[in-house]
């Protein structure tokens, strides 16, 4: 018994409950564009009235399986009711198996490689249900399921709860921002003689009464610049790929808007590809410093970050260097606040897009310095914070996905799992 096999087949039911949309109503849509490729994260969803054409019905706790590219490794545990599209998979356990079991059974490097060895297809491959039915992994007790199944959750509820702190400590930088620069908050107080909230010596670098200014109602003495003059922005471009001296090999990250489509926070820590030294001499913005705000001009405009690493980045970005008058916690934020006036300057027929010489004279209200320098010592703590539980969710993550097949197959035992896990957690 200690060595008997258990089958993919026998341990999970293939769930074909179709509905149309137009039946559903407002209830949420996953389509394969709404799970993170690799992460087991779903980084958002659609509305069943939005899509045409027969879906699949889930139940909260489900498996959703990206069956279309399975490499892609798009694999979630549906935490609601609602649709699918038709290339998505929803599995459910079989009476002997423990469904967090499953999860991550469908989760782990092997079963997403072997599902890729059988999909069927050159151009747009799909995992074969009778082929994954196929897989087999050591029967294991109830009891040994379920203990995986909480040890590799509670990793991922250590991430998901990292990324709900970030959550909240960019809310307290936006509204800081806001506060400040948007509302003016502290000059207000001070123009109608009332206790701004501030302590004094932060609350005394703000001026006492408003000016009239072409962007409107400014505090008295601070300047507008066009953004071009406040920072200064670069754009990129993607070395040939047909060369394998820009690529092969590479370190340096290379951004797209790709990479900041999947970003869960305001901070690029790495990207999915990397060039070589001689790729970075093909850009003319060459390599941009860390600190620098990346905005993503097209397809579509308005991802946002600031690069914790030196990077290199494409075509469909602009960067901004912030070495002039303004620091970038603040173009950061500014950049988000006037997104409506960056889209209302683009062009473009196929799709929107933002030209570095239609943004850089976008203009921009730039305060005293010794503000902008108290604005900095208040919100960069908050943002250090969020880069560290970055480091960390990915620290966890890539435990979580090295301790998985291990566990699946008995390599290594549960005891020792329970300690490796108290000494990350």
């Amino acid at each position: 018994m200690e060595n008997e096999s258990l089958t993919f087949g026998e341990a999970a039911m293939l769930i074909h409950e179709t509905v149309q949309p137009k039946d559903v109503g407002s209830i949420p849509y996953i389509g394969l564009e709404h799970i993170e490729e690799g992460s087991l994260r779903l980084n958002g969803f659609g509305k069943a009235k939005d899509v045409t054409s027969t879906k699949f019905r889930f139940s909260r706790g489900d498996v959703l399986f990206g069956k279309l590219r399975p490499y892609f490794r798009k694999v979630i545990r549906a935490p609601f009711d609602g649709v699918c599209s038709t290339d998505i998979w929803v599995v459910r356990a079989t009476p002997n198996t423990n469904q967090g079991y499953l999860y991550y059974w469908m989760a782990s490097k092997p079963f997403v490689d072997f599902a890729t060895r059988g999909s069927e297809g050159t151009r747009m491959p799909r995992a074969k249900w009778e082929h994954v039915s196929r897989y087999e992994q050591t029967r294991l007790p109830m009891d040994d399921q379920r203990a995986i199944a909480h040890i590799l959750g509670s990793l991922d509820d250590k991430i998901e709860l990292n990324r709900q702190m970030n959550r909240t400590l960019e809310a307290m930088a936006q509204a800081i921002f806001k506060s400040w620069f948007v509302d003016f908050d502290p000059v207000r107080a001070k123009a109608e003689g009332r206790d701004s909230g501030l302590p004094k010596d932060i609350a005394d670098l703000f001026p006492d009464s408003f000016e009239d200014s072409e962007l409107g109602e400014m505090p008295q003495g601070w300047k507008i610049k066009p953004i071009g003059e406040a920072v200064r922005c670069v754009g990129g471009s993607t070395p040939s790929t047909k060369n394998p001296s820009f690529w092969n090999g590479g370190t340096n990250p290379f951004v797209t808007p790709k990479d900041m489509s999947s970003l869960t926070s305001s901070a690029i820590l790495d990207t999915a590809r990397h060039i070589t030294d001689a790729g970075v001499d093909k850009i003319s913005s060459g390599r941009l410093p860390a600190g620098a705000v990346l905005l993503s001009s097209r397809a579509p405009i308005g991802y946002l970050a600031i690069t914790e690493v030196p990077v290199s980045v494409n075509q469909g970005i602009i960067a901004m260097i912030c070495d002039k008058s303004l620091p970038n916690y603040h173009v950061l934020y500014w950049t988000e606040a006037n997104m409506d006036t960056i889209k209302s300057n683009a062009g473009g027929t196929t799709f929107a897009e933002i030209s570095k010489r239609n943004f850089r004279p976008i203009q921009v209200i730039v305060p005293h310095e010794h503000v902008l320098e108290a604005y900095v010592k208040q919100v960069e703590p908050l943002h250090q914070q969020v880069v560290l539980n970055l480091q960390e969710s990915n620290t966890l993550a890539s435990f979580r996905d090295t301790l998985l097949p291990k566990l699946l197959s008995g390599e290594l035992c549960i005891p020792d799992a329970w300690k490796l896990l108290e000494s990350v957690i």
